[in-house]
Order: C-alpha cells, then sequence, then structure tokens
C-alpha cells in the first residue's frame, strides 16, 4: 500500500504546484463559523436582485421532471439566444458555467510545452486550466489597472497558442476599447486563439466597449464566453455560453461531457432570456449603486478603480487584509485580492442600497477605530 503522503506520485506532474481556486466564502459558513445570524455576500459578483420571476417559475414548471436527464443540446436554449444574438445554432456551445468552457478551450487547443497569454491580474481560472494542461502562462502586467494588448502582441512567440482577454477585466473591472482590439487583432497570426471573457458585459456602459460578435464575419480565430451567472441572476444554477465559428464549436463539443447543462439551469435561462425588465432593473441598480459608492468612497478618502462591472476594486493599503476581517466580523463578505497579488486592495461587489450602506458604516467604524 502506498503511503498517503506519497499519493501525489499517482497524480499528473505538478499537480500539487497549482493553486486551487477559492471563491468568495458562502453565507451560510460565515453564520457558522461567527455565530451571525444575518450575513451579506458582496464578494462574487452576483446580481443582488436576485433571478428573474419567470425564472424562478420556469424551474417550479419543470422541477418534477429532473428525474430525466437534460437536453443534452440545449435546443430551445440556443435557439433562443441565435434570435438575440443574429446567429446560427452552431456557432454556439452550453457551459456548466462559462468556466467550463475555457477548460473545454485549454483542452482543445493547448498542448504540453504551449504558451498561453494573459493579463495579470485576471480571472484566475485561466491560470488553473493553462496549468493542467500542463502548458505554460504568460502573465502580462495591467497597464493602469487596464489590459496591456499591445504588450501582449509583442509577447507572442512560435509556441503561444491562447490569449485571453477578459472583457471587461475581473477583478479590476476595466475595458479594452473597439479600437484598441481591431489593432490587435489585425496582425494576430492564424494560429492563435483569442478568448473574449465577456462576463460583465452587459453592465458597461463605455460606448467604445467593442461588439466582439460583429467581429466573427472577420476573424475565424476568436471565442467569446458570456454567462447567466451575473446580471441574469443565476450563479446558484452554474450556466454560460460560447460563441465562435462552426468549427471550433464542433471541436469544443468533442470534449464536452454529456448533460453538462442540467434541465433546471436551461430552463432557468430560457427564461431569463425573455424577462427585459429584469435585466434593465438590474442595469439602473448597478449604475445608481456605483454612483452611491463612489460618493462615499470619495468622502472617506479612499482611492477606487472606475469600472465597467458590477463590482469595484478598492485601495485600502497595508489595513486591507485587517478590514477584510473586519468586515466578515461584522456579516460583510467581501472579495481580498491576495490571490491576485493586490494585497492592498479589496473588491466589493456592488449590492442593494440597504446593502452598500452598512458596507460603508462598517468601513467608515473600522477606520474610525484604528
Amino acid at each position: 500500500m502506498l503511503r498517503d503522503n506519497k499519493l501525489e506520485l499517482l497524480a499528473m506532474p505538478d499537480i500539487m504546484k497549482i493553486k486551487s481556486y477559492q471563491p468568495g466564502k458562502p453565507i451560510e459558513e460565515v453564520k457558522r463559523e461567527l455565530g451571525l445570524k444575518t450575513v451579506v455576500k458582496l464578494a462574487s459578483n452576483e446580481n443582488p436582485l436576485g433571478p428573474s420571476n419567470k425564472a424562478i417559475e420556469a424551474i417550479k414548471k419543470c422541477a418534477s421532471e429532473i428525474n430525466i436527464y437534460p437536453d443534452g443540446g440545449g435546443y430551445y436554449l440556443k435557439k433562443a439566444l441565435t434570435e438575440k444574438l443574429g446567429l446560427g445554432e452552431e456557432q454556439i456551445i452550453l457551459g456548466n458555467g462559462s468556466d467550463e468552457i475555457v477548460s473545454l478551450i485549454t483542452r482543445v487547443f493547448l498542448q504540453k510545452g504551449e504558451e498561453a497569454i494573459m493579463g495579470d491580474p485576471s480571472f484566475l481560472m485561466y491560470r488553473i486550466d493553462t496549468q493542467l494542461s500542463q502548458a505554460r502562462i504568460i502573465p502580462i502586467p495591467l497597464d493602469n489597472f487596464r489590459l496591456n494588448l499591445p504588450a501582449m502582441a509583442k509577447a507572442i512567440t512560435c509556441k503561444t497558442k491562447l490569449i485571453f482577454v477578459s472583457n471587461p477585466n475581473n477583478p479590476t473591472g476595466t475595458i479594452v476599447e473597439e479600437k484598441e482590439v481591431k489593432s490587435f487583432l489585425k496582425d494576430l497570426p492564424f494560429r492563435i486563439i483569442v478568448i473574449f471573457d465577456e462576463a460583465y458585459f452587459e453592465y458597461v456602459e463605455d460606448e467604445k466597449y467593442p461588439q466582439t460578435i460583429n467581429l466573427l464575419n472577420e476573424k475565424n480565430n476568436i471565442i467569446i464566453l458570456r454567462t447567466f451567472s451575473k446580471i441574469y441572476g443565476l450563479a446558484g444554477l452554474r450556466i454560460g455560453y460560447g460563441i465562435a465559428r462552426p468549427q471550433i464549436i464542433e471541436m469544443l463539443n468533442r470534449t464536452r461531457p454529456p448533460f453538462n447543462v442540467n434541465s433546471l439551469a436551461q430552463a432557468a435561462a430560457l427564461a431569463s432570456l425573455k424577462d427585459k425588465y429584469q435585466i434593465e432593473r438590474s442595469k439602473k441598480l448597478i449604475k445608481e449603486e456605483k454612483e452611491y459608492l463612489y460618493s462615499n468612497l470619495d468622502k472617506m478618502k479612499l482611492s477606487y478603480i472606475p469600472t465597467q462591472a458590477n463590482f469595484i476594486l478598492i485601495k485600502l493599503g497595508t489595513k486591507a487584509s485587517y478590514v477584510e476581517k473586519r468586515l466578515l466580523q461584522d456579516g460583510i463578505i467581501i472579495r481580498g485580492m491576495k490571490a491576485y497579488n493586490l494585497t492592498q486592495y479589496i473588491r466589493l461587489t456592488i449590492g442593494t442600497r440597504e446593502q452598500n450602506e452598512k458596507f460603508i458604516r462598517a468601513l467608515h467604524k473600522i477606520f474610525l477605530s484604528i
């Protein structure tokens, strides 16, 4: 029998070098650990308004049929997406969250020794999935908290296979503009796949934000990722989608697990697409509450990164870790940025006015006590 401390020898090389993804603490966990009755979670960029009522009703209607496997191809949801986006069904793949599609992409296109370029910091799953493919991570530092596309282009080598463009970027909330994207793609080698991760695109107010779907007619080596976890409020169901040329979708489908998107998620997503009121309501809330938070952070003389998403990166200096712990004791979960090497910052999900007021009051109280 192999000793427990030797079991890692059975795994793929360097598996223990991969840092596991650490999500924001669950509400119930904080309640149990700290004995709190009320906890506000402003850590994982969820929609504070929750899902559409239409989504909830759709879930109720199909709940009695969960003994049956879901539609593995997601026919009705893909049909609705194609009508909304003006695409063909063969251009869409559904995933158990858009991060599953990231995993499919690295599995299909990355081989051992090849390279994936990404912003630093950016969404952590790009790193993890690249490492699982035994490929090399090429991190490109941000320029004033924005992705540096020219530097990414300069980093391309004969081994480069993937480039991840998180837009808006997580955790900074900044965007790259359409003219920058077009310039970046202009001379990009055909052999490189560019992934535009647009998990937060619905929140963007900047008119210079790129319309990447239009680029599909010009470039056949791009993949666009979107999700139902953020503005649609379906994070607990895990559902997202990818958009690309049919040939790319076909290759991704060859590695996609069967029945990867459950029937409740498909029903809720389909219903959510039809609820335009809920989307506009969510956009309005984030726009208004963003300004409320900006105003109060300005009064406290705290710096932050202006955002195009539903979260704000706030600089607290050397007190960041301490403030994170104190907020947790007050029943407010925010996201510390140690995993992103931004140790002087916290990331705050924009909540309802009541939630944001609670955060500001707690933050003010903490700074008065320091």
